[in-house]
Parts: structure tokens; C-alpha cells; sequence
């Protein structure tokens, strides 16, 4: 059994942050902290859209690991902001290709959480020669009928949420809420945009946990907002640029070599665990830790400690 009493290591700062010119368009924001010759490991936040924070730099042991943390195009600290052209899966793979070059890393473990579960895999596809292991949580492969769950189907456990989410829309619009707000949230008045993104990230934050979380008085930055709003609808409306892709069946062929870990919340209700574990299956030399205690946040007891067990078993795998 998974002695689940890992807790996240103490705060650090980042001992190099750079913005990398990645097209004539987009420059990416990464940071690095820990152990500058340490062994490499690279974390992919989710969303689409929300942006790495000071947090996620403590799953890993700073003394052992050189951690990169990558802000995608249009999200956190990239430029610009909030931008959507010229902003796929397969540009975000090239993007963490590049940091890989410019840092001179011949390979690195993969960490990514939720749509950056996604991510890892699609990058391990195209580079699985780079791809020292994975560990994946709550996954999510933007497949029609997850898509589908968290759009519509939440509503069967979350019914005051999806009220929440719907209100603001008028009654004829209801049926398809992701196309009401799309409308709303790419509008050129800030006055309509903002209000919209800031209730569409409240919807799915209100359904991360298990239990319920006590509000924060934390301060509301609309246009970090309005950004993370809007890559994660350009990126849902486009299937997240993967909707054609059997990426079970790929995984299956490309990354039976690659030690991974697979921790999923048994009662997740953005990414619900039957994702997980179809790719358990397709993945039969994953270790996969379901934690019967918690939904899909990263900052669960349970989930948070199995990461960062998974980290430390890493240690002595790639020692």
C-alpha cells in the first residue's frame, strides 16, 4: 500500500528565469530552480491555460532534481498574454523542445497534471529518445466523451455549479455553454470578457476537490483571468488539438520502455478516473495509484503526496 505522509518540500526561488523567442509571435517564460546540476525534470501545469505557480516548484527534491517549469504560449508570464494564434499541442511540443535545447538537457523526467498529462504524453510521442520517465496525474485525453463530461455530465454531481456557470447566459443559450461564453469571453469589451472568464474559471475550481475548499479573499487579476479563459476554450473548441489521435494506442506502441507513475483522484470530477485507467492498461508497466480520498487537485493530502513519493522513487531509478 502507498504510504501516502509526503508533504511538499520548502520554498524556493528560481536561480534563472528567462523568456524564450519562439516564433515572431510568442516568447515562453521558463524558470529554473534546485539543484543546477542536478538531474533534469520538467513540469507541464494544466488548464489548457492557467500557468505554472511558486507551489509546483516544491514536488521536488531541490538538493537532487534541476527543476524547469514552463509557462505555455498565452499563459502566466509568456507573451503575449492570453494569445491564441498560432498556439497548438504541437507548437506547445516544439516550445518544450527548444527549452530542452537552450538549456543543453539531453534527456529529463516529464511531469504534467490534467491537460498537462496530456501534454507529457504527446511529448514523450514525439520524443520519447529525450524522455527519461513520466509521472502523470489526473489524466485527461481530450477525447469527445470527457469533453463531454465536464461540459454537461458534471451537472449530475455538481447541479448548483452548473447553475452557477449558466446563469449569466440567456435561457436559449444554456443547452451549449462553452459556445455562449466563447462568445462572451473573446468579446472586444472588457467590461463583458472579463466578468464571463472569471465565472468560467470558477466553475471548474469549484469542482476540484473532494471536498469543498474555504474561500480566499485572494485578489482577482482579470486580465490572468481573461488569459487563462481563453486558451482553455480555443484549446477545448479544438478537441486540444488531439481529438483525432488514439493516444492510448500510441502510448501503448511508443512508451512501453519509459518508467512511468499514474496518480489519479478515485473521485475526480474534471478528469474521471476511467481515463487513468484505460491508460493503466495501455501502459501495463505504469504504476497506477488511485487515491481513495480525493478529486483532482494537485493539493489533496493524498495526491500530493504520492507525486512527490513519485519523485523520490525516480531518485533512485535514475541515480
Amino acid at each position: 500500500m502507498l504510504n501516502l505522509t509526503k508533504t511538499l518540500y520548502s520554498e524556493l526561488n528560481p536561480f534563472s528565469q528567462n523568456l524564450l523567442k519562439v516564433d515572431a509571435l510568442h516568447d515562453v517564460y521558463y524558470e529554473v530552480c534546485g539543484n543546477p546540476q542536478g538531474t533534469p525534470i520538467m513540469f507541464l501545469h494544466g488548464g489548457p491555460g492557467s500557468g505554472c505557480n511558486p507551489t509546483q516548484r516544491r514536488f521536488f527534491d531541490p538538493d537532487f532534481y534541476r527543476i524547469i517549469l514552463i509557462d505555455q504560449r498565452g499563459c502566466g508570464r509568456s507573451k503575449p498574454l492570453g494569445c491564441t494564434q498560432n498556439n497548438t499541442t504541437d507548437d506547445l511540443v516544439r516550445d518544450i523542445e527548444l527549452v530542452r535545447e537552450q538549456l543543453d538537457i539531453a534527456q529529463w523526467l516529464v511531469f504534467g497534471g490534467s491537460w498537462g498529462s496530456t501534454l507529457a504524453l504527446c511529448y514523450a510521442l514525439a520524443h520519447p529518445q529525450r524522455v527519461t520517465g513520466l509521472i502523470l496525474r489526473g489524466i485527461f485525453l481530450s477525447r469527445p466523451t470527457e469533453l463531454h463530461w465536464f461540459l454537461q455530465q458534471v451537472s449530475l454531481f455538481f447541479p448548483e455549479a452548473m447553475q452557477a456557470l449558466c446563469e449569466l447566459l440567456p435561457e436559449n443559450k444554456r443547452h451549449n455553454p462553452i459556445m455562449a461564453y466563447e462568445a462572451l469571453i473573446f468579446s472586444d469589451n472588457p467590461a463583458v470578457s472579463v466578468p464571463a472568464a472569471i465565472r468560467w474559471n470558477s466553475f471548474e475550481n469549484s469542482i476540484m476537490t473532494l471536498l469543498p475548499h474555504p474561500a480566499t479573499d485572494k485578489e482577482t487579476n482579470g486580465e490572468v483571468e481573461l488569459a487563462r479563459a481563453r486558451v482553455q476554450i480555443h484549446y477545448i473548441q479544438h478537441h486540444c488539438f488531439v481529438g483525432e489521435r488514439d493516444l492510448l494506442t500510441e502510448a501503448k506502441v511508443k512508451l512501453s520502455h519509459i518508467p512511468t507513475v499514474i496518480v489519479q483522484g478515485r473521485y475526480d470530477m474534471v478528469c474521471p478516473p476511467t481515463t487513468a485507467w484505460e491508460l493503466s492498461q495501455a501502459m501495463p508497466h505504469a504504476e497506477l495509484h488511485l487515491i481513495e480520498d480525493a478529486g483532482h487537485s494537485a493539493m489533496e493530502v493524498g495526491i500530493t503526496s504520492a507525486l512527490v513519493m513519485a519523485t523520490e522513487q525516480f531518485k533512485h531509478l535514475l541515480a
